[in-house]
C-alpha cells in the first residue's frame, strides 16, 4: 500500500484543526464510553476528535466517510466513528489518502479481528520502514548541506 504519493494525495483536510491529535489519544479512545449513543451529528464528532467540521466534510467528499442524511443533517454511526478514528490515526502516521482508504476498507472489512489486526500491523511496520528511509535521506541531505556551508565559510 505505501508507495509514491501524488500531489492529489497530500491534501488531508487539516484546515481549521483546533486541537492536536496524538496516536496515544486516538488509541486510548474507547467505543465503550459512547456505546449508548447510536447516532452522532457532525459537531459531536468534530468536538470529540478535536477536528474541524471542514475536515469531516473533506473526508466525506473523498469517500472515506459516508454518514446517513436526514435532510441536510449528517448522521454518523458507531461504525463511522471507528472509521474516523482509524482515518485520523493513519493520517498521523503519514499515509496518503489513497493508502488510508485501502487501510480503512481492509481493516474494517471481513476476516477475524486477529487477521485484521495482524494485517494492520504489517502495513504499519512497512510504513515505519518507508519513513525510516525518508529520514535517512533527509539526514544525508542535512550532512551534505552542513559540509557545503562549511566549505563556503572557508576563505579561498
Amino acid at each position: 500500500m505505501p508507495g509514491m504519493r501524488n500531489s492529489s494525495d497530500d491534501d488531508t483536510g487539516t484546515a481549521g484543526q483546533d486541537e492536536e491529535l496524538s496516536v496515544e489519544r486516538l488509541l486510548g479512545m474507547t467505543d465503550a464510553a459512547n456505546e449508548l449513543k447510536a447516532v452522532y451529528r457532525i459537531g459531536d464528532l468534530a468536538n470529540e476528535f478535536g477536528i474541524s467540521l471542514r475536515s469531516l466534510r473533506f473526508y466525506e467528499a473523498r469517500g472515506l466517510l459516508q454518514p446517513a442524511r436526514r435532510g441536510t443533517t449528517r448522521l454518523y454511526s458507531q461504525d463511522d466513528r471507528r472509521r474516523l478514528r482509524l482515518i485520523l490515526l493513519c493520517k498521523l502516521l503519514s499515509f496518503s489518502l489513497t493508502e488510508i482508504r485501502q487501510i480503512v476498507n481492509a481493516y474494517l472489512g471481513t476476516g477475524s479481528e486477529l487477521q485484521r489486526t495482524q494485517g494492520l500491523r504489517a502495513v504499519f511496520e512497512h510504513q515505519r520502514s518507508v519513513l525510516q528511509a525518508q529520514r535517512d535521506d533527509l539526514d544525508a541531505s542535512m550532512a551534505a548541506l552542513d559540509a557545503s556551508l562549511l566549505a563556503l565559510d572557508k576563505p579561498s
